[in-house]
């Protein structure tokens, strides 16, 4: 293989972002991916009949659209079409209701009864704010925030454990319940502190930017960054397995979209033994056990409100959900799971046949689970959804270990390239004055095991960019 300036090992969204930041500045950039095809939490593919187009992880992406990265890419012109459905999330109740997460924050308070009024004063203000936020919740580090005042106001309830803010804030079930829902995507116990971090980002995207979807499918986001990659002059090659450093071109800089547990077994003896014992530190956190659908017609959902978002939240109350999350951690699996729904043929007719629909669910389970979670996820459709199961055509199920034997980097299961907890979200993979570096000068880490972590935003891979840009080429 010709040389490069720089060679990334990974074509997920943060190794092709790292190759986008080092090719803008002229330099000579080479991406090695494993698969067939470049995307790593963002492929697409027929799992399940031919003509039915699933998308393998990433399938909605507020910060697709919302991180400064992704705003800075022309993805329109090389063939990404942004799908906003007309809601964000719909989470349905017992009762046969939903609450439905509109754009505006005004008309999803007015379906929240007596806790509405507080449902405008906790999101209003950070939807109204949100690029200041964004920009500075995934901003680089160590630098101080550009916007410390408007950060404090998001930061301080952010501190909370979901399951307190969610009590404190909101009186009725309603509110809570949707708010639970929304810090559920944290994959951690909901009384864990920062949890309310998540429901409040994502409350406040739902509101401002929206939570879209790529048209035909997330690998076309991927596909849009290696065209554009392209036409700055790098080049990605798949079918690239590396298992050590050996099997690397020669290049002035190694960027791994990879977590720590490759990355030790990558580079072998040229990361110094301390530095190795930190990484062999680093923890990761619950899996995802998935199941893909081909419908014959959309879910037959009770409240109406679901039919107008692609995001649904399957799991009732606060405490059920609540519940839910903490079973992962003490190796159990839930019988009621927070479930996590996305149609999305009835706003993308183009991913399935005619008149045919997709569908997807997943839930948390224990890191390295191979239990079927099907029965149980389907019980809490069919709560909501009474006769969905009539409607499926075929499924396809991925339990967390086989997640995994898909993709190395999905440790366990963990779909989120480790936990993201107080602890080690600013500290990910090791403390580091720029995490991104390693005792190794020509050594960078870019994947989502760094500040700010998981999320198809980018930012990982641009920072990991910079700091070679700073260490290595200028």
């Amino acid at each position: 293989m010709a040389e490069a300036d720089a060679v990334i090992i990974g074509a997920g969204p943060n190794g092709l972002a790292a190759a986008i930041t080092l090719a803008r500045q002229g330099l000579r950039v080479m991406v090695l991916e494993a698969k067939a095809t470049p995307g790593g939490g963002t492929r697409t593919a027929e799992l399940t009949l031919p003509g039915f187009r699933h998308d393998i992880c990433s399938a909605i992406h507020p910060l697709g659209v919302a991180s400064p990265f992704m705003r800075s890419l022309p993805l329109e012109q090389f063939g990404v079409e942004w799908i906003f459905p007309p809601a964000a999330v719909a989470h349905p109740l017992d009762d046969g209701t939903a609450v439905v997460m509109e754009r505006s924050v005004a008309e999803t308070a007015a379906g929240l009864g007596e806790d509405g009024p507080a449902y405008r004063r906790l999101l209003g203000p950070l939807a109204r704010q949100w690029k200041k936020i964004v920009d500075d919740l995934l901003g680089p580090l160590p630098l101080p925030p550009r916007h410390p005042l408007t950060l404090m106001r998001f930061g301080l309830p952010a501190l909370f454990p979901a399951a307190a803010l969610a009590r404190l804030a909101f009186r009725g079930v309603r509110a809570r319940a949707v708010f639970a829902g929304l810090a559920a995507h944290a994959m951690l116990p909901l009384e864990q502190p920062a949890t309310a971090a998540y429901g409040l980002t994502l409350g406040m995207l739902a509101h401002s930017v929206g939570w879209p979807m790529a048209r035909g499918g997330s690998q076309a986001i991927a596909d849009a960054m290696t065209a554009y990659l392209g036409s700055l002059g790098g080049e990605v090659r798949t079918h690239c397995t590396v298992r050590s450093m050996n099997d690397l071109p020669p290049a002035r800089a190694y960027l791994f979209d990879l977590t720590p547990r490759q990355i030790l077994s990558i580079t072998g003896d040229r990361l110094p033994a301390g530095y190795r014992r930190q990484l062999s530190g680093y923890r990761y956190g619950p899996g995802v056990f998935k199941v893909d659908y081909a419908l014959s017609e959309p879910a037959p959902w009770k409240a109406e409100g679901c039919r107008r978002a692609a995001t649904i939240h399957l799991g009732g109350s606060l405490e059920e959900i609540a519940a839910s999350e903490r079973a992962p951690g003490k190796k159990e699996h839930a019988q009621r799971p927070f479930v996590l729904f996305v149609q999305q043929t009835p706003f993308d007719p183009s991913r399935a046949p005619a008149g045919l629909h997709t569908a997807w669910a997943y839930c948390h389970v224990p890191a390295g689970s191979n239990v079927d979670m099907t029965g149980v996820i389907e019980q809490q459709i069919e709560r909501f959804a009474p006769g969905f199961r009539d409607l499926v055509l075929a499924r396809s199920t991925c339990t967390a270990d086989e997640m995994e034997a898909y993709n190395p980097n999905y440790i366990g299961g963990d779909i989120n390239g480790g936990v993201q907890d107080l602890l080690q979200l600013y500290t990910r993979p090791v403390a580091r004055i720029s995490p991104y570096t390693t005792p190794a000068r020509d050594i960078f880490i870019c994947s989502s095991s760094t500040p700010p972590g998981g999320g198809v935003h980018g930012m990982c891979g641009t920072f990991a960019a910079q700091a070679a840009l700073k260490q290595i080429f200028r």
